[in-house]
């Protein structure tokens, strides 16, 4: 389970009481050494009204799972109170335990497969299927009010099991996953009466057209945040508009690239409240009536924080936005494509920004004007326009990347594609930025060493474990050596998601990973050396992670046996490939930790050792 992390004010005065939490469960512990402590054992010595009000205060599901470990009062009084929870994979653990577990549930994250289906390395069938979940929570839960799935499977059929099982849902979030259409979504729009969340994003969806949103009742009034960007089917404008009319309470509306600009105007003259909008196409040509009109739609939304959307925007409208870029904090640009110069123009007004998504057609020098005019950015991702382009031109470099870590000094989230990079870059950046939690670097040329030097990246991933001690998530890249996990095991010591692909010399480096890093959690290794001996490695460590993947490796069958063998509480799968041998080369496995054991409804692509 994931958490959260605490801050400043009430959450100062959370951490405060949970020290002494954690505390009390020492003594406890101690306790249990002497005879006469059995009762104190058994019960808190808090009334309950203050342990109920303690325990309120916690939003971390790990600060709540150490809580609920303290003792048997305790663990009642987390177990009632609980009302989210968070499960990371929906193999480990069943419905029917969570039910048992917590009778109070009303708000469900659930994630499927692994990462890598995201890049077609699952097989299509491979499972995840929520239904199972919707049944059980259907008898337990009818008082469910939010769902929030990624990387599932859900079918119109469960959409429209869950649009009347569960009377006052609420909040429904889909999230890269497949298996429904837009029929699912319109059971939804016509049987959730309170429905104020509908975010659907990323997701493969057997499009039908857009009548779904005429489906929403015209006494409907709840909806809050409405998200169909990526839904790519025109819709019914005259139905959107309406909605958006009765919903006064909407404040995130982010509509697909088929809403014209001259849609758009009429859209936030009719939401003016609106906090988050993703907008749709800006490639429409506006008379100057037009464009007034659009400029001065904008001028009147003075809560927008986020923008995103802008398909195929035109540096021609790009000043339309610019009464809303002063209060601007998160900028997603990742389906534009600007150059460098119409980026600048638009970062001098956007000097709050704290997160901001571009594609590398902005190049080093849209970067430059990122670390000129965005001092307080703490997070930057820049994608590849086209990735499968090898003669491409355009690009960022690691100039840009430097640049960048000049002028933002509080940036500790990245995601940064490009084709090449040096080691006195990344040296350079992360003393600039010491405070990274999550560094994801991706040289789009595998084996890429240093361009300059010729040299492997080890020491550009050497400095980023040893500068950024607080570093949570780690992609690496390039030319690496084992030296590079060498380095990982022995300064990561807060990792807790490392992701690897085309690099290592040995299975010591894997090695070098499983026996330091104590916090990890997800380890993801594609068309890396690492063998059998790398993979039984980590048989102590495994129980502890959530996950383990690895493809295109040097494992085999035996060695996944063996490991099945040694620890029974694992879930090991190996996904053959067709006509493969079944006592030859593992090519994808997929391990991780269940209290349910083996699911039962593995396709036969997918063997469970």
């Amino acid at each position: 389970m994931e958490s959260s992390e605490l801050k400043g004010g009430k959450d100062s005065q959370i951490s405060d009481e949970l020290s002494e939490l954690r505390m009390e469960s020492s003594e406890l512990k101690k306790a249990k050494e002497s005879p006469i402590s059995d009762e104190s054992n058994r019960r808190s010595s808090f009334p309950d009204e203050v342990l109920d009000r303690v325990i309120s205060l916690l939003n971390s599901h790990r600060d709540r799972s150490s809580v609920s470990l303290v003792c048997k009062d305790w663990y009642n009084m987390e177990r009632w109170s609980r009302t989210h929870i968070f499960i990371g994979n929906c193999y480990s653990v069943s419905p029917e335990i969570v039910a048992r577990r917590f009778p109070k549930i009303r708000s469900l994250t659930l994630k499927g497969k692994p990462r890598f289906s995201d890049f077609n390395l699952v097989p299509q069938n491979w499972g995840a299927d929520v239904h199972a979940w919707l049944v059980v929570f259907a008898a337990k839960y009818p008082f469910l009010e939010e769902l929030r799935l990624k990387r599932m499977t859900i079918s119109d059929a469960s959409l429209e099991f869950l649009a009347l099982s569960f009377p006052n849902f609420k909040a429904l979030s889909l999230l890269s996953c497949d298996g429904f259409s837009t029929n699912g979504l319109a059971a939804i729009a016509t049987h959730c009466k309170n429905l104020t969340e509908l975010d659907i994003h990323e997701n493969d969806i057997d499009d039908k057209g857009g009548g779904w949103l005429s489906c929403f009742p015209e006494s409907f009034t709840s909806l809050e945040v409405l998200n169909f960007a990526n839904v790519t089917s025109d819709i019914n404008f005259d139905a959107l508009e309406r909605l958006i009319g009765r919903c006064k309470s909407m404040r995130v509306l982010k509509v697909n690239r088929g809403i014209s600009l001259e849609q758009l105007q009429r859209i936030l003259a009719n939401a003016p409240q609106l906090t988050e909008l993703g907008t749709g196409s800006f490639t429409q040509e506006l008379a100057q009536r037009q464009y007034e009109e659009l400029e001065s739609a904008f001028n009147n939304c003075k809560n927008i924080h986020t923008l995103s959307g802008l398909w195929e925007v035109k540096g021609l409208y790009l000043p339309a936005l610019y009464p809303v870029s002063t209060r601007l904090t998160f900028l997603n640009l990742s389906y534009a494509v600007l150059q460098s110069d119409e980026l600048a123009k638009l970062l001098v007004h956007c000097p709050q920004l704290r997160r901001l998504w571009v594609l590398d057609t902005v190049e080093d020098k849209g970067l430059e004007a990122v670390g000129s005019n965005c001092p307080l950015l703490e997070e930057l991702r820049v994608f590849p326009a086209d990735p499968f382009d090898e003669e491409i031109v355009h690009g960022v470099t690691e100039a840009g990347f430097v640049a960048v870590s000049y002028g933002c000094p509080r940036l500790h989230y990245v995601l940064y594609f490009c084709r090449q990079m040096t080691n006195a870059a990344v040296a350079t950046v992360v003393q600039n930025c010491p405070d990274f939690t999550h560094f994801r670097l991706c040289i789009m040329t595998p084996g890429q060493p240093d361009y300059l030097t010729n040299e492997p990246m080890d020491e550009a991933f050497g400095a980023v474990v040893k500068t950024c001690t607080k570093l949570q998530r780690l992609s690496v890249s390039g030319y690496l050596t084992d030296l590079t996990f060498e380095y990982i095991g022995r300064y990561a010591k807060n990792l807790e998601t490392l992701s690897v692909a085309f690099a290592g010399s040995s299975d010591w480096g894997m090695q070098c990973v499983l026996g330091g890093c104590p916090k990890l959690r997800k380890l993801e290794i594609r068309d890396c050396p690492f063998g059998n001996a790398a993979l039984l490695s980590g048989l102590e460590k495994y129980e502890s992670m959530r996950s383990l993947w690895m493809s295109a490796c040097n494992v085999t069958m035996n060695g996944c046996r063996l490991l099945a063998r040694e620890m029974p509480r694992l879930n090991v799968e190996v996904m053959k490939e067709e006509g493969s041998d079944d006592d030859g080369r593992a090519d994808k496995v997929y391990i991780y930790r269940s209290i349910a054991g083996q699911r039962r409804d593995a396709p036969s692509s997918v063997l469970t050792l």
